[in-house]
């Protein structure tokens, strides 16, 4: 029977979960749902005092708002302290491991030496062959073959690899007992059934002494792949300093997540000359051999557009409510369904994100949207009133429809020797506040003729000592 694919995702609850993790767990999760697999998900927090709930909350929260659910249960590295020392132990019984007693002293003086002798600073195997117990403060170090070398065929990089008298004898359990990284990863992996181990380029130096770990303890050798790393504009290692980097900040910035989740895909990997892919695309086209192997660069403005497509294909009522609590923030309460699709509708194609976009409709959710003092002074003056005026008439008389409201600008247009437009705009304001805005004729049928007029009404009554001269 053949061992089913199994990936699995394994971040640090230290931190968020930033976009390089996030695209390390897409690609698992895309390629266990390719082949059929299992996308597993490990919590690795062993590291007492940096990890912490609420990170860990932080990544379980990024990862379903993406929709990258995983199999089966979540596993926790501290939940595991029994299963790492009977794998230690194996490795001590097998002669692959020792206890090691140097003091901290020792080990920095060393360094130090190795250092000032311009050699890589390593353990020099002093305790290997004194076939040590366990003593207070001991260690316990990994058996590090002296020769020969460390290969493995990366599904992604190619053939990579090391020379083993450049691996020192690892330390695999600290002191208190507990397992360090390397080893922890090994005994997860294997003994969890990974097959695939996808993860960033920064762990290729990681990989040799892994190997090594799996072969001492007999146990079958996953497949690698180590994708390349995201970069800034400026070509450096993405950080804070080029803007915003976890998951949840893109979702309170008000980005779509399909679009993260295309934008992300994207980054690094490629099918064709396509741009844009359903989750069910991407799962159906995914294959680790059109991952690239140079850095990708993430440029904000091609997530600004992906998000904007997004924002005109998903079911207007789910951009309704995905725009509702960005109006909350901005002070809008008792949001009626009804007006909150039509608002949607009008501002869908206004805005790149749905903060933008709940900017622009904000004015459909206040009694009376504030007018912008210097439109207000350019426009409401007598004549702006005169106009003002001719519209509030036909709309308290009957409803307007599209064609009536459009015969009506274009006589007063005509009337007044100017473009369309210009008679339009002490409407717009009044309206809206601003002298930009979805298209009039919208506005006016999602605000209906009672809240219409009413803003008319308000407009009309600005004290004429302000109006321009």
């Amino acid at each position: 029977m053949t061992t089913p694919l199994k990936t699995r995702f394994a971040p640090s609850p230290t931190g968020h979960l930033h976009v390089g993790g996030a695209r390390t767990a897409l690609f698992n999760y895309l390629l266990a749902r390719r082949h059929g697999g299992v996308f597993s998900l490990r919590v690795e927090d062993t590291d007492a005092l940096r990890s912490r709930p609420e990170f860990t909350e932080d990544i379980l929260s990024s990862l379903k708002w993406l929709g990258l659910e995983w199999d089966g249960p979540l596993v926790y590295q501290t939940q595991r302290a029994e299963i790492y020392r009977a794998y230690v132990e194996r490795l001590l019984s097998q002669g692959r491991a020792y206890h090691c007693h140097c003091d901290p002293e020792r080990l920095a003086e060393s360094r130090a030496r190795a250092l000032a002798n311009k050699d890589k600073p390593r353990y020099d195997g002093r305790c290997r062959d004194l076939g040590l117990g366990p003593a207070p403060g001991s260690v316990i170090r990994f058996k590090s073959p002296q020769s020969g070398e460390t290969a493995w065929p990366d599904l992604v990089k190619g053939p990579i690899s090391f020379q083993n008298d450049e691996l020192d004898d690892l330390v695999i359990a600290r002191a208190d007992g507990l397992p360090t990284y390397n080893m922890a990863v090994v005994v997860d992996d294997a003994s969890l059934g990974i097959t695939h181990v996808i993860r960033g380029d920064d762990h290729v130096n990681n990989t040799p002494r892994q190997i090594l770990i799996y072969e001492a303890l007999e146990e079958p050798l996953p497949l690698f792949g180590h994708v390349p790393m995201i970069l800034g504009g400026d070509k450096k290692r993405l950080s804070k300093r080029h803007g915003a980097t976890s998951v949840l900040a893109y979702r309170e910035m008000g980005y779509l997540p399909e679009a993260l989740v295309n934008y992300l895909a994207r980054l690094g990997w490629s099918h064709g000359d396509q741009e844009i892919f359903s989750l069910e695309e991407l799962i159906s086209f995914f294959d680790l051999k059109d991952v690239g192997v140079s850095a990708a660069v993430f440029n904000t403005d091609k997530l600004d557009w992906l998000n904007s497509h997004y924002a005109k294909e998903i079911p207007l009522p789910r951009l309704a409510s995905s725009l509702a609590p960005f109006l909350e923030k901005l002070g809008a309460e008792n949001l009626d369904p009804s007006l909150l699709e039509k608002a949607a509708l009008s501002v869908r194609e206004r805005g790149k994100t749905l903060a933008e976009m709940a900017q622009k409709a904000l004015f459909y959710f206040l009694p009376y949207p504030p007018l912008n003092p210097q439109e207000a002074d350019k426009l409401l003056t007598p004549a702006g009133k005169e106009i003002l005026r001719a519209f509030r008439e036909p709309l308290g008389r009957t409803p307007a429809d599209n064609a009536e409201f459009d015969a009506l600008l274009t006589r007063l247009a005509s009337e007044r020797n100017v473009k369309k437009n210009a008679v339009a705009q002490p409407l717009r304001l009044a309206l809206t506040g601003e002298t930009k805005s979805p298209g009039l004729f919208e506005v006016i049928e999602a605000l209906g003729p009672e809240k219409t007029i009413a803003r008319i009404d308000k407009a009309l009554a600005r004290p004429e000592s302000r109006d321009a001269t």
